[in-house]
């Protein structure tokens, strides 16, 4: 049986996300999403929030769970017995920053493979970024991100919030 992590902060949640968690979970037997948490950002939901949403969203998934996570994704994927690590890749920039996070994993672990999906191009201008700066201004986020995610983005950073 092959499982698969799909690691991320997702904050927020956004279609182009749920693109590759559909697509993923058809190439494997068992497909784990896993938010985590970026150092490097400040999030604007909670990790509890930002599962809540995914589960919601991948009901029809059968082979697709959903779990919180703050330590290495190396050691998370060897508690779960994974082999596969997926990542999305958006453009060139994407891919020099997944390129030194997989030279890290296989250094830390050799066994696990990194399998970069492209993002479908509906979705490759889309960030997580871009969308909170949307939903700060009041801008439409329709088709980027699920309509409770959209509705949750602008009561917490909607203008006047």
């Amino acid at each position: 049986m092959t499982i698969a992590v799909f690691p991320g902060s997702f904050d927020p949640l956004t279609n182009g996300h749920l693109d590759l968690i559909t697509r993923a979970s058809r190439l494997v037997d068992q497909l784990v999403v896993v938010v985590g948490q970026n150092t490097a950002k400040t999030g604007v939901f909670t990790p509890e929030e930002r599962m809540a949403f995914i589960q919601q969203s991948v009901q029809q998934l059968p082979n697709v769970t959903v779990r919180i996570e703050s330590g290495l994704t190396v050691d998370f994927m060897h508690a779960m017995h994974a082999t596969v690590l997926i990542r999305g890749l958006r453009n060139s920039t994407d891919f020099e920053y997944e390129q030194g996070i997989a030279g890290m994993n296989r250094h830390l672990d050799a066994t696990i493979e990194t399998v970069c999906l492209m993002a479908d191009a509906r979705y490759q201008f889309v960030s997580s970024s871009l969308l909170r700066e949307v939903a700060k201004f009041g801008g439409d986020l329709t088709g980027l991100v699920p309509p409770a995610v959209a509705t949750a983005l602008q009561a917490r950073l909607g203008s006047g919030n």
